[in-house]
């Protein structure tokens, strides 16, 4: 039998009156008002569930057959049941929920297509290679020709309004770095399987069509966000990386990470780069529909100050916790699904109090199975 569990914790820490100031508005693309960011999720989300369930209790072939389709999951609705999703690729970037809602990828740009898996230079990348697309100045929206897997030799540098579309045939990409999105802005990554990254560096790499610079060694993240605005990360895969799966730190904000499957990981996701660092309070992320499976310790997420939208994912398994928090984060956890039984009795919420803190609010509220 299904019970439906709620619980509402506040926890609120006094400091210091020199560590209480208030910041508002640290960062460009920061959302002035969170809070209603969140109330519109839920809104697009009831709307689209009442949709589906107006059709279904609809008796023609065409309402069943368009029922089908629709999911409750306004993403999806928006455009997968468009029967002419490929020639319409860009209209993708329509479809975003949450505070990475306004990012355009490579809307209005020209179609870059992939031919070739290769990554042998990262100084003077081949045309045709993911690497030479994604470095370009104007905008584009990247697809694949083909099934491949991108082994990377160094971290893959994103330049700003840039889509990676691997929707149609199957994209892995692994090896050195593995991407990265640092000072950039406009950035969809959909449809991609991110996997076995490890460290790289020093050595020289094209940011650029103008620029080359020495990069230092990466920690080896799935995806590192450092700096960046208006991000979106949507039915991605994720597993088996050295560091985070996905890291966002250093002042980053406007990113929705949706429709993914993370998988085979200690740290999974850290969000804010340090108790100290102040900016990161601007830092504005939601969590939304992904599948938190086998093999997942830790941090789903870690947040580090700022606000933190947690909505609709399922947790299905964990080995330490699967929410903590330090440094002042708010952070808003709406029905989310997690299993009740013996084999998940630790910790679904980890609180660490350090002097930074001044408050938190957490919204817990869960389903599973006696």
């Amino acid at each position: 039998m299904m019970h439906l569990r709620s619980c509402i914790v506040l926890l609120m820490f006094v400091c210091p009156p020199f560590l209480g100031a208030a910041f508002s508005l640290l960062l460009p693309n920061q959302h002035p008002h969170p809070d209603a960011v969140a109330h519109h999720l839920h809104r697009m989300v009831n709307a689209s569930l009442s949709r589906r369930l107006m059709l279904e209790s609809s008796s023609s072939s065409s309402s069943s057959s368009s029922s089908r389709c629709l999911t409750g999951n306004p993403i999806n609705d928006c455009w997968h049941c468009d029967p002419h999703w490929a020639p319409n690729r860009q209209s993708l970037a329509d479809c975003g929920i949450g505070f990475g809602q306004s990012a355009l990828g490579g809307k209005g740009g020209q179609i870059y297509v992939v031919t070739d898996s290769s990554d042998s230079d990262a100084v003077n990348p081949k045309e045709g290679t993911l690497r030479y697309g994604v470095i370009q100045e104007e905008p584009l929206w990247t697809i694949f020709a083909a099934d491949m897997t991108i082994k990377l030799k160094y971290e893959l540098i994103v330049n700003s309004f840039k889509t990676i579309d691997g929707r149609g045939v199957s994209v892995h990409i692994t090896g050195g770095g593995c991407i990265t999105l640092q000072y950039v802005s406009n950035i969809i990554i959909h449809n991609i399987h991110i996997h076995n990254c490890y460290p790289s560096g020093n050595a020289n790499v094209r940011s650029s069509p103008t620029h080359v610079g020495m990069r230092s060694k990466s920690d080896g993240d799935g995806i590192t966000i450092f700096g960046a605005s208006n991000i979106w990360v949507d039915h991605c895969t994720l597993s088996y990386c050295t560091d985070g799966l996905i890291d966002a730190t250093m002042g980053s904000t406007a990113i929705t990470i949706s429709n993914s499957h993370f998988s085979h990981h200690n740290d999974v996701m850290l969000l804010g780069h340090s108790d100290g660092y102040i900016l990161d309070a601007g830092m504005q992320v939601t969590l939304a529909f992904n599948i938190f499976g086998e093999g997942l310790v830790q941090r789903m997420p870690r947040c580090r100050r700022g606000y933190i939208h947690i909505v609709n994912n399922d947790f299905r398994k964990w080995e330490m916790y699967v929410i903590g928090g330090s440094a002042n984060p708010t952070i808003n956890s709406q029905g989310n699904w997690l299993p009740t039984g013996t084999h998940n009795t630790q910790l679904v919420f980890t609180i660490v109090h350090k002097l930074l803190c001044r408050s938190m609010y957490v919204y817990y509220s869960s389903q599973g199975k006696n």
